[in-house]
């Protein structure tokens, strides 16, 4: 089965920090392409061995947000290329991501990068004869969107000090955006150890568009808004820098990254009738406790 992603990842400084915290980076299993930068675009064939998406939030002073970033999507893809080819492929997502960690966790005790640590949304793609299939890791609160048939879908679940309240019913959803606690982040990569990587494992349809991005951008712009940008572009490099320009707008208070792929080949293309919940799969969730 063929089976190829059309790209398209932007990152932005914003209009309210020194620096670029943020980094993304699309690697290719089989041929060992990867690209990174604060701009870029392709047409991926996806195989067997498959293509990795991810988008990864920095933080630490002294830019140490930048080298946690950086060391996270390099050491992620380098993993990933590296893994067995016959690994299952959530067991090797899941495994490099744990390795990605412990490349942080071991830069972190160097003088000025203590306590610097990264968020990580990724997305592996592989294709079989019988279809194509998506593997879904997180750790922080950068997300993957899915948006098929005209809905778009939050894959990922924030792993944050507000998520939290709003599980256990101490805080109302509408009230998230304006919680000066949305940015506390219960888990990072490189900042304790272990980690609990949530992943999920979705079926993927013909013109899905999957789409991963920081903080900076969901802070300011709504899953409807994105929704609506996405539509509305004549393709995903107009969207993703549509996107960045509406965060921009609205005061742009943090690095803003958008990684954009639509899916093609021979899939069938998705349909209002079904529900993506019957393709959507959580293999291994974060759950975390509130303390009383």
């Amino acid at each position: 089965m063929s089976v190829h992603l059309s790209v398209a990842g932007r990152s932005d400084i914003g209009r309210c920090r020194k620096n670029n915290e943020d980094a993304l980076v699309v690697a290719t299993l089989a041929g060992g392409s990867l690209l990174r930068g604060d701009a870029l675009r392709g047409r991926f064939d996806v195989g067997e061995r498959g293509v990795l998406l991810a988008v990864s939030d920095g933080m630490g002073g002294a830019k140490a947000g930048e080298v946690a970033s950086a060391l996270v999507v390099e050491s992620l893809a380098r993993a990933m290329v590296d893994g067995a080819a016959d690994a299952p492929a959530d067991a090797l997502i899941k495994e490099a991501v744990q390795k990605a960690h412990h490349v942080v966790w071991e830069a972190a005790n160097h003088t000025g990068r203590e306590g610097m640590g990264a968020t990580l949304t990724a997305v592996f793609v592989q294709a079989r004869r019988s279809g194509a299939t998506a593997f879904i890791a997180e750790v922080g609160d950068s997300r993957a969107y899915l948006l098929r048939a005209g809905t778009i879908t939050r894959l990922t679940k924030d792993q944050s000090y507000v998520q939290l309240l709003v599980d256990a019913g101490a805080l109302d959803a509408k009230e998230v955006a304006e919680s000066p606690l949305r940015n506390v982040i219960l888990q990072a990569m490189g900042h304790q150890r272990p980690i609990e990587v949530a992943l999920g494992k979705l079926e993927l349809r013909g013109r899905d568009c999957l789409l991963l991005c920081s903080d900076g951008l969901t802070n300011a712009v709504t899953d409807d808004e994105i929704r609506g940008v996405i539509l509305g572009a004549a393709n995903l490099e107009q969207a993703a820098d549509r996107l960045i320009d509406l965060a921009n707008q609205r005061g742009g208070d943090d690095n803003i990254t958008v990684l954009a792929a639509g899916v093609g080949g021979d899939l069938a293309p998705g349909h209002a009738g079904e529900r993506v919940e019957q393709t959507f799969e959580i293999l291994a969730s974060f759950e975390p406790q509130l303390a009383v």
